[in-house]
């Protein structure tokens, strides 16, 4: 009993120390071949991409800008390579995993599921990982930022710390000059694909993120020396930056921080994968056989 007790120690330590290295893919690919074949992926390379830090930031007790950086990503990123169609989602619904789309959201496979929150879209993720046997997840604000290249939009503002007018003013501007979108979803490759493989980037989807909201205070040179997250507040990103509470599924009827609400709250997912092709395939296999002979 204490030598077949120790084994499974040895095979459950095996498996734990394979988890860290995941990062391509496995060598016998996802359980469920028809989602690999539904949700297109492109892997982008690591590169750099000029970002401006989200959040609300302040200096000496007045709003600031936020700092303009150059994003450097530093491993490959696999991202959808358009947003998770509203069948698919059904798909998570009729498996009792997904909370039910609203009524007026068309079921098809070449349109976006829409009207979900960013609790519908983590279920989602976790659901989509055990059927395929890959981690999915939402992106980061910053990874979505690199894989929407040009169509990502810097919200920055000028801001005068001692004259805040003036910062309110440039943003009842911006705000006017975009007016109202089409509410309407088109199916995908409506609104063109970007220089990464992406389609419909920005168009009249906004896509959930993982990053949380965030309230940071700068010193006098400019580096952040405190940060206050709100996870309850979620980024989305679409036409422009957009603060949403994390409960809420169309943002036209509230729950938008800042600003014109999206028109629509969809998502698409960052895929990750093992970075030794087949190693925890082969754990998994030795612990089966193990497992047997036991």
């Amino acid at each position: 009993m204490l030598i077949a007790f120790k084994i499974k120690l040895a095979i459950a330590c095996a498996a734990g120390l394979a988890g860290p290295l995941a990062v391509a893919p496995l060598l016998n690919g996802p359980h469920d071949p028809i989602f690999r074949d539904r949700q297109a992926v492109v892997e982008l390379r690591p590169g750099s991409v000029t970002y401006r830090l989200a959040g609300d930031f302040t200096h000496a007790g007045r709003l600031a800008a936020a700092p303009l950086i150059s994003l450097h990503m530093e491993r490959p990123l696999v991202i959808m390579t358009h947003q998770v169609s509203s069948s698919d989602y059904q798909s998570c619904v009729d498996d009792g995993a997904c909370r039910a789309l609203d009524r007026d959201v068309a079921i098809a496979t070449d349109r976006p599921a829409v009207k979900v929150n960013w609790h519908d879209a983590d279920d989602y993720a976790e659901w989509l990982s055990r059927k395929t046997g890959e981690r999915h997840r939402l992106p980061t604000d910053e990874e979505w930022a690199f894989a929407a290249g040009s169509k990502f939009k810097d919200d920055g503002l000028p801001i005068d710390e001692k004259n805040p007018s003036r910062q309110w003013i440039a943003r009842y501007e911006r705000e006017s000059e975009r007016g109202p979108s089409d509410d309407v979803t088109r199916a995908f490759g409506g609104y063109g694909v970007n220089e990464n493989g992406l389609f419909d980037v920005s168009g009249n989807v906004w896509e959930w993120t993982s990053t949380c909201f965030e309230r940071i205070v700068l010193n006098d040179a400019r580096d952040i020396v405190s940060k206050n997250p709100n996870c309850g507040v979620r980024i989305a990103e679409g036409q422009h930056r957009a603060y949403v509470t994390d409960f809420i599924r169309d943002a036209r009827a509230g729950g938008c921080a800042v600003g014109i609400p999206p028109s629509n709250l969809g998502f698409r997912l960052v895929i990750e994968r093992d970075r030794w092709p087949g190693v925890r395939h082969l754990v998994r296999g030795a612990a089966s056989r193990l497992k047997a002979f036991l």
